[in-house]
């Protein structure tokens, strides 16, 4: 039995205790600052164990860390260093969720001469998506353009921003204000967030697609010279981005980042009843044709084990999750850095948790 400290006991946190706890291979220790949470998450998960643990506190995540088998990270994304640092010194492989392209960088050089795996970006986008991405380019040649585009959004929008907080809203607001990465021309360039809106339309729902920071991962430094143009854009119902702009732009609350997440958790309600988007293409040479392939699937909230979960739940901790059992089962590389573009899509689809992507 293997043992897995889950660290973050919010809404992603307590879906990967439920799946790990669940699933008859591993045994839970869930670590968060807030104590109550703990303990609800533990309740609710026989079993599993916890403790009250300061995520910039080297002695708390020594203590947590100590005789585990990996750690998943789902702390804010800031906390990220510290917590894969602690996991360097106690030989501890380390999962992560963050979308930051600064903690990654932070994260890959920890990883030189570990003995265990750093894996970050384990989510939905980086992740799953970067996995499918790998996948649909392997049946092309000569690749030219390479789109990805992921929404989390409320299946019934009742506000002018059309939208409801479905997981961190630091996460949310961070992807809307760093710059972002994208292959332009064959080259790595910087793009503003925001900015390059386009309309698309998936299963006859019109959506509308913008640049967002860090959705690329590693792509874009493993695709540089190898594709022409490589882009990630967040999905979201149209008039979003109009009114975001307002507020980070004309309002200027992007210099004021705390106060608009404050504004945001106490006026945008939560809803577990959402929907993920999620739209791949590659285009390149096909058997001498030039040709597209496209994965596009909406994946909904739904109730797992008698309890009912939101969409961004579901997808975020099926894929950390999914890539943990492939490292645990060998399918992946068992020290240093590991990225998300190792993850063989076939594999993953299979596996049990990443069944609800297939």
């Amino acid at each position: 039995m293997k043992t897995i400290v889950v660290l973050g006991a919010g809404k992603i946190g307590r879906m990967v205790t439920h799946f790990l706890q669940h699933c008859g291979d591993y045994t839970v220790r869930v670590g968060d600052s807030n104590g109550e949470a703990v303990n609800k998450v533990v309740e609710r998960n026989p079993g599993s164990s916890g403790q009250t643990v300061d995520f910039t506190s080297e002695a708390d995540l020594d203590k947590i860390l100590d005789s585990a088998d990996a750690v998943i990270s789902c702390a804010p994304f800031f906390c990220n260093p510290t917590i894969a640092a602690r996991a360097k010194h106690a030989n501890v492989s380390y999962l992560d969720l963050t979308e930051d392209v600064e903690v990654t960088k932070q994260v890959a050089e920890l990883a030189q001469g570990a003995t265990a795996a750093f894996i970050p970006q384990c989510g939905l986008a980086p992740g799953f998506i970067t996995i499918t991405a790998m996948h649909l380019m392997k049946q092309l040649t000569d690749i030219t353009d390479l789109r990805m585009r992921v929404g989390a959004l409320p299946r019934y929008p009742s506000n002018m921003l059309k939208y409801n907080l479905t997981w961190s809203t630091e996460g949310l607001i961070n992807e809307y204000i760093q710059p972002c990465e994208a292959i332009m021309n064959g080259e790595l360039r910087t793009v503003q967030p925001m900015e390059n809106l386009e309309r698309i339309t998936i299963d006859g729902v019109e959506y509308e697609g913008f640049n967002t920071s860090g959705g690329l991962g590693t792509l874009a430094d493993s695709l540089v010279g190898k594709v022409q143009n490589v882009n990630y854009k967040s999905l979201r119902y149209p008039g979003h981005n109009y009114l975001m702009k307002f507020l980070l732009n004309d309002l200027r609350m992007q210099n004021n980042m705390e106060e608009l997440c404050r504004i945001f958790d106490s006026t945008l309600p939560a809803t577990f009843q959402d929907q993920i988007v999620i739209f791949v293409s590659a285009t390149g040479m096909f058997r001498g044709r030039h040709t597209e392939g496209t994965y596009a699937r909406t994946i909904y909230h739904q109730e797992i084990d008698g309890q009912n979960w939101s969409g961004i739940q579901i997808t975020t901790a099926a894929g950390v999750c999914g890539v943990l059992d492939l490292l645990m089962e060998g399918e992946l590389p068992g020290s240093g850095f590991v990225r998300q573009e190792d993850v063989d899509y076939t594999k993953f689809i299979a596996n049990r948790f990443g069944k609800y992507y297939a």
